[in-house]
């Protein structure tokens, strides 16, 4: 399946957080990857259940498959990938 990608507005403000050559590499690796096998890359648990990652380096792509769609919900440095409230991920 070919998903297709779509970003949460929180993400712009997550990847003007991040240099600026690391933001380009990051949504390349998104672009590259994330249509082709978005159902393959691991589910998270506890309060983040539903969720997956993706990892690009140091930084964590957390997303959900709805129907043939990858929405992106956050990117984040993997020290504070799951730190966040799960209400600012989850309400999509």
């Amino acid at each position: 399946m070919n998903y297709k990608i779509a970003f949460k507005k929180s993400v712009s403000r997550d990847l003007r957080k991040i240099q600026k050559k690391q933001a380009e590499r990051i949504l390349r690796k998104i672009e590259d990857e994330l249509p082709k096998k978005a159902e393959t890359f691991p589910m998270l648990t506890g309060r983040f259940s539903g969720l997956r990652k993706f990892r690009v380096g140091d930084f964590r792509v957390i997303f959900s498959t709805i129907g043939d769609t990858a929405l992106i919900l956050r990117i984040r440095h993997r020290k504070e990938a799951y730190r966040s409230d799960i209400s600012a991920i989850n309400s999509h």
